[in-house]
């Protein structure tokens, strides 16, 4: 059962991506996914359920691909941790593609669906925070407050950079130097 709602909330990322928020159909899911609506609407009640849970599948798999090592890997110094927590959005891969993408789609939809809104705003905290608190790590030496101002610039600059990387106005290199930097400079607050 958890194959088919993994599948279900794959191919939700991916028509999100491709056809955006308002784009995404529930036959059209059903679809895409290879299952029936009757079992879409089993797991997830109704459109809005599929939104909100697509949301939460993006945030996970995005922490999947940022965090994963090997079993035997050396662990990561604070610093070198937060630069592939961050960096590592940023991989011509079609996971990461789709994620950014399907993630840019929601954002944007939610400037008008305050439900959405809601959603969105409670996956960017803990985005913030995760990102704060590796910053802590990082810098032991700043402030709460100071340590939650830098998640978010380096979080929205983040996104920004992603937008122009995935609409082909940024080069994926240079997105990736200009990410590096930003990180060391709030590095050095």
């Amino acid at each position: 059962m958890a194959d088919r709602r993994t599948a279900i909330l794959e191919a939700a990322t991916r028509v999100i991506a491709r056809r955006g928020v308002r784009g995404l159909r529930v036959e059209e899911l059903a679809t895409e996914a290879g299952v029936s609506t009757s079992l879409i609407y089993y797991h997830f009640t109704d459109r809005a359920g599929v939104l909100r849970r697509t949301l939460e599948f993006i945030s996970e798999r995005a922490e999947r691909y940022t965090t994963d090592r090997p079993a035997d890997a050396q662990p990561l110094d604070p610093r070198e941790e937060l630069r592939q927590t961050l960096l590592l959005e940023f991989q011509d891969t079609p996971a990461v593609r789709e994620n950014s993408t399907a993630w840019g789609e929601l954002r944007a939809s939610a400037v008008f669906d305050p439900e959405l809104r809601e959603d969105l705003a409670k996956a960017t905290l803990e985005w913030v925070q995760e990102i704060a608190e590796l910053l802590g790590r990082a810098r032991p030496s700043g402030t709460a407050t100071g340590y939650a101002a830098s998640a978010e610039r380096l979080t929205a600059l983040l996104e920004g950079l992603s937008v122009r990387w995935l609409s082909g106005s940024l080069p994926l290199a240079h997105a990736r130097e200009l990410m590096a930097s930003a990180i060391e400079a709030e590095l050095r607050e």
